[in-house]
This record gives structure tokens, sequence and C-alpha cells, in this order.
């Protein structure tokens, strides 16, 4: 089985956006750079040194810039293969949105559409 890994939500303002969670719910916001779309990382629960939760089953997300590209939140689904899993979805109903992208120290990521034109993504975790 594979788990659900990450959430991403659309944010009109980043700053905005960033202020409410932070107060809210206490999560950290951590705004990475235009390499990475201006993207914000949502930590929602105390992590060890590697990033990686110390409360069994709770996941961090983060927030992109309102558009095109999304305007409802997907989930992440972490998968050991993803060419493979790429075939599955395709061979289940589903169409690849775009080329795989790596991204540094966190693994290899692509979108899909599912049966239902839900968005999801899917990521082989780097080893």
């Amino acid at each position: 089985m594979n788990p659900v890994v990450h959430f991403e939500m659309p944010a009109i303002n980043k700053k905005r956006v960033r202020k409410f969670y932070e107060t809210a719910f206490g999560w950290e916001m951590n705004q990475l750079g235009s390499k990475m779309g201006d993207y914000i990382l949502a930590t929602t629960s105390p992590t060890d040194k590697k990033g990686m939760h110390k409360k069994k089953g709770a996941i961090n997300g983060g927030f992109f810039q309102r558009g095109e590209y999304g305007k409802v939140p997907h989930l992440v689904i972490s998968v050991t293969d993803l060419k493979k899993h790429m075939e599955i979805v395709k061979k289940s109903g589903g169409k690849i949105l775009g080329k795989i992208m790596d991204i540094p120290g966190v693994g290899k990521f692509v979108m899909f559409k599912d049966t239902e034109d839900n968005r999801v993504g899917m990521l082989e975790p780097s080893r």
C-alpha cells in the first residue's frame, strides 16, 4: 500500500497564508527560493534531523501560487518506483501530467490526473 506523504494547497497571497497557518496552527512555514517557484514548505509536526516526522502518520505539506497550474488542493503519494507506477496509473485510466521532476534532497516527482479528473502527485523519495 502506498501512503499519502504530502499535501499541497494553492495560495493567492503567500505572506497572508504563511501568517494564517503559523498563527492558527503553529506550523513552521519556510518559503523556498525562486528556483522552486517560491514554494512554501509547511512543517506540521516536529521532525528529526533528516526531516522525518517524530509522530507516526503525520505529513508535511506546502503552498504553491494559485493559477493555471492549480486552483485546488492535492495530495502526494509515495511510491518505490516512479516509472513503474506511472505505467500503472496509465493502465488504470489515469493520465500523466508533464515529465518527471527531480527535487534535490527530496526525490523524483510527477503529477497525474485520476479517472475523476483529480490532480494527484507521486513521489519516489531519494534514498
